[in-house]
């Protein structure tokens, strides 16, 4: 070909002194970079992803894999991925696709500001000793409560209070569907929401009835295809989401590619075997907020009035208003998801440049609810690109209610973040629907390092807010006198609505 042979992306290398010829890494490996042959285990380093399936098999430590050996003559402005990009689409003149999130160099936010602490005359908590409130009701909250006194003379509530979601921290597991990832990564996820007393998305691919012991955790999605949806599914959620967009990839719907949808994942999604779900870009028949309206209180009035209902869109410019307009559609909270989202399968040139941060959209949603005096009327969930619990606190203090985590949750289950998920070859069982891949995911140890993972954020957070002098997350909430921030610009500052350090 007059392209060539472009540079190895990966260079895998093995110790033969070391090496036992066990043949863990030619049975572990699913993308084909090792095998056996005459007794010696040769390489094929231009398969690799660096996963880092290998390396964790291998009992000898015998395996090394280095980033780029050999590079492109540097360039400032053609770098090797804009040249491999260009490389890959003349060879194919397809769409590249991506799994995972974001892969670009742009400044992170979350790591410009600081969080504030009390010395003083403005003591700090002891979150050891002190009892802290992080219990989160995800709902509409009324104005005032009315009350009055029954004939015994007892105070009776007289404000009717919809219903709400009760988590017990404000940490919940984001929509990722069965399809995108197995089903064994789904039940781990599902009992981890059960056992951390908080909630789990089904995504867009219906409900698996292995998930259904788990139902009262989970949050069901209505998204533009309507894959899976019919009452059962409604009525099975405890809460349902109408999912507009998603932060990987503003403005189109989603993508499973048709290698991920085997006979389990079919029956669930009511799809052909084998044929690529792809949902419609927008919902057919939601074309303003008033359309919206109806579609939120429809699926209230299916479920008879008992279940919230969210809405969940992607970080864009003008996201402050739309989300005004979701306050006024009868919805029960509005999800927002920001750039740094994770998606199974996105076109790379939306996942890397189109949306805006999740911190940025937080803070200007927040600010434009209060200043219209609705911000009752909705609860507001951040998710895309969260990392620890710092970034969690940050964004509550920003103005959310609570936040969705995906990347960092199938982090905790093994994910090396390789960002090959649409390719179904996933050696750590999670993003496959491989059988033999799948069952490498052992949901009774995966659900237990989900929920860990959970725990200790929770605790972090407990501990952040000790610190700030703060024993309850509804303080926290909105509290951007806890935040300052460093490097950033006059600008950015006025957008997130904080002060700079030393001010």
């Amino acid at each position: 070909m007059s392209i060539g042979t472009r540079p190895l992306r990966f260079l895998v290398d093995l110790d033969h002194e070391q090496c036992m010829l066990c043949g863990r890494c030619v049975d572990n490996c699913s993308y084909g970079v090792f095998r056996m042959e005459n007794n010696r285990i040769l390489i094929s380093s231009r398969n690799c992803v660096a996963c880092h399936r290998c390396i964790s098999q291998c009992p000898r430590d015998a395996i090394r894999i280095e980033e780029r050996p050999v590079d492109y003559r540097n360039h400032p402005v053609w770098t090797a991925k804009a040249r491999e990009d260009i490389y890959k689409q003349a060879e194919t003149g397809k769409i590249l696709l991506g799994g995972m999130g974001n892969t670009l160099d742009y400044p992170i936010i979350f790591d410009r500001i600081v969080l504030d602490a009390c010395q003083v005359t403005n003591p700090s908590i002891d979150p050891l000793r002190e009892p802290m409130e992080l219990r989160t009701y995800i709902g509409k909250k009324p104005k005032k409560l009315d009350l009055f006194r029954d004939p015994s003379g007892d105070v009776q509530l007289k404000t009717e209070i919809v219903p709400n979601l009760q988590i017990e921290t404000p940490i919940m597991i984001g929509h990722m569907s069965y399809g995108a990832i197995s089903l064994n990564a789904h039940i781990s996820l599902a009992r981890a929401a059960a056992a951390s007393g908080t909630f789990m998305g089904t995504g867009e691919g219906g409900l698996h009835e292995a998930i259904f012991p788990y139902q009262d955790n989970m949050i069901v999605q209505v998204a533009s295809g309507r894959f899976g949806v019919n009452i059962d599914y409604l009525s099975r959620g405890a809460a349902i989401e109408i999912k507009i967009g998603q932060g990987a990839k503003p403005g189109i719907g989603g993508h499973l590619p048709g290698e991920k949808v085997c006979g389990d994942v079919s029956c669930t999604r009511m799809i052909p075997e084998g044929s690529d779900a792809i949902s419609p870009a927008p919902h057919h028949d939601i074309y303003s907020i008033e359309d919206l309206k109806q579609l939120v209180r429809s699926l209230k009035e299916a479920t008879e009035w008992k279940k919230p209902v969210f809405v969940k869109i992607a970080a864009v410019h003008n996201v402050a208003a739309i989300a005004a307009g979701i306050a006024r559609s009868s919805a029960d909270a509005v999800v927002i998801d920001g750039f740094r989202g994770g998606t199974g399968a996105a076109p790379t040139v939306f996942r890397d440049n189109v949306g805006i941060p999740i911190e940025t959209a937080i803070a200007a949603v927040d600010a434009k609810l209060r200043a219209q005096g609705i911000r009752n009327e909705v609860s507001i969930i951040g998710s895309g690109g969260i990392r620890n619990s710092a970034d969690v606190t940050k964004l509550i203090a920003l103005g959310a209610d609570a936040v969705y985590i995906g990347t960092a949750a199938l982090i905790a289950m093994g994910c090396r973040v390789c960002g090959t998920c649409y390719r179904n070859l996933c050696p750590w069982g999670i993003a496959t629907q491989r059988p033999d891949l799948v069952g490498r995911l052992d949901p009774d140890e995966a659900s237990v390092q989900v929920s860990n993972l959970i725990h200790a954020w929770t605790l972090e957070i407990s501990e952040l807010m000790g610190a700030a002098g703060i024993n309850s997350i509804e303080s926290l909430r909105g509290n951007r006198d806890r935040l300052r921030g460093y490097m950033l610009d006059e600008t950015m500052l006025s957008v997130l609505d904080i002060k700079p350090v030393g001010a």
